[in-house]
């Protein structure tokens, strides 16, 4: 064991290198210098606090204790508590507005009371030390909303409810607060199979081809298009957005699908807009699409672990770069960051890869200068933080632990800004 671990402290050789450098690639998009906080949000799964909210929740009992706030030092990344919004409804996914004013959760809760539903909370954001207000709490359109998202008119919520298998859409209010969905979609289709196609050789892994099961939603950079996948039907989803109604009616090419078994988690858009990376949870790899207004098209698929791994891995979370250059992907029992260049067609090779130095990274995000990631490990009860170089594209633990219980998503303000970075 420790000769894994010595190895993985190792992990990237002097080989690795950044490819494609050219006309996409302007280099990291650098945050403002702040002279103000820089704070930091933390979902987590979390156990009913019956004194604080009296709700019934139908899943496992959390670590955590709500939402988590800390103050980021920008120089060494270090996360210093700063407090606790206290929920029992694990707050699980955090999205905030682009004025850092307000702050939506989606409450992965399985049953509120007698209804077989999950919720969404509205929070107002005090921009002398962003301590969170609670303006509402509406029902999510499903049960167990595990992804909310802001659609860029910045008049919506977008909600995926991974246990009821579907979608919504919840208008904001002028004061912040969120209203009754404007429109619910529920998933159909064939459920894929138990044994992923690309899954490694000798894993077992198998988590949501039982049923339907929304596990992500996010407008295209237009606004335009919203798109959600669905793990269970192994398949993407392409809706039109009507901004002013927040209704969503299927668009031309109303879907895509994955290989069976597969089953897609979560996507990113490259900064360009027409490159989409899916990761899969089951069948643990990217696949590259061409987007192009609404439509689709698969060009590459990459395994997100080391060339010759065999044995059982849950994907996780995948980001691109601020600058286009890296994709960056979760890989749940192996507990790593699998980290690829991104060349001048948007076709990834791999680098590398990153020990979380945590169990289970559920998700990770970078600080808004690129500089450090932090990683959720969500069944090791901490966050890691991570230094970026820009160049090459590779992650360095620095030392520094945070113990969250089962932390499950990190967002960040800067309160010396206007605006916010998730």
């Amino acid at each position: 064991m420790q000769a894994l671990f010595d190895s993985r402290r190792s992990f990237l050789k002097s080989s690795v290198a950044a490819t494609g450098a050219g006309p996409l690639f302007t280099g990291l998009v650098p945050g403002e210098k702040g002279v103000g906080p820089l704070i930091a949000y933390v979902g987590t799964f979390s156990s009913p606090l019956r004194d604080v909210l009296p709700t019934q929740v139908d899943l496992p009992p959390g670590n955590g204790r709500g939402i988590h706030l800390f103050r980021v030092d920008r120089s060494t990344g270090v996360l210093d508590p700063a407090g606790i919004h206290e929920m029992g409804t694990s707050p699980s996914c955090l999205a905030l507005n682009v004025a850092g004013t307000r702050l939506y959760s989606a409450n992965e809760t399985d049953r509120v009371g007698e209804t077989r539903e999950g919720t969404v909370s509205a929070f107002g954001i005090n921009r002398a030390d962003g301590k969170l207000g609670l303006l509402n709490t509406v029902r999510s359109g499903g049960a167990g909303p595990t992804y909310v998202s802001l659609h860029p008119s910045g008049r919506f919520v977008l909600v995926a409810n991974y246990f009821g298998g579907s979608v919504s859409v919840l208008p904001i209010l002028a004061d912040g607060r969120l209203g009754p969905a404007t429109d619910i979609k529920n998933d159909g289709g064939k459920i894929g199979p138990t044994k992923a196609t690309n899954a490694p050789p000798g894993s077992f892994a198998f988590s949501g081809h039982d049923r339907t099961h929304a596990h992500m939603i996010q407008a295209d950079p237009s606004g335009r298009f919203v798109i959600h996948v669905d793990l269970g039907l192994d398949t993407i989803f392409v809706w039109k957005f009507d901004d002013q109604n927040g209704k969503l009616t299927p668009s031309e090419t109303p879907t895509a699908s994955l290989p069976p078994g597969d089953g897609p988690r979560h996507f990113h858009f490259h900064p360009n807009g027409r490159w989409f990376y899916s990761l899969q949870e089951e069948g643990s790899n990217i696949v590259l699409f061409d987007y192009d207004s609404g439509r689709l098209q698969s060009r590459q698929s990459i395994s997100s672990l080391p060339p010759g791994f065999a044995g059982s891995n849950f994907c996780s979370e995948i980001l691109v770069s601020p600058d286009g250059r890296f994709v960056y992907a979760g890989n749940r029992l192996h507990d790593s960051i699998g980290i690829f260049s991104v060349d001048q067609k948007g076709q990834l090779s791999f680098i590398g890869e990153e020990w979380t130095r945590g169990n289970y990274p559920r998700s990770f995000n970078f600080d808004p200068r690129g500089r450090f990631l932090y990683c959720c490990n969500q069944r090791g009860d901490n966050l890691t933080t991570f230094s970026v170089d820009p160049n090459t594209g590779s992650l360095k633990f620095t030392g520094h632990y945070t113990p969250v219980g089962n932390p499950s998503h990190i967002v960040f303000l800067d309160l010396a800004k206007s605006t916010a970075l998730e």
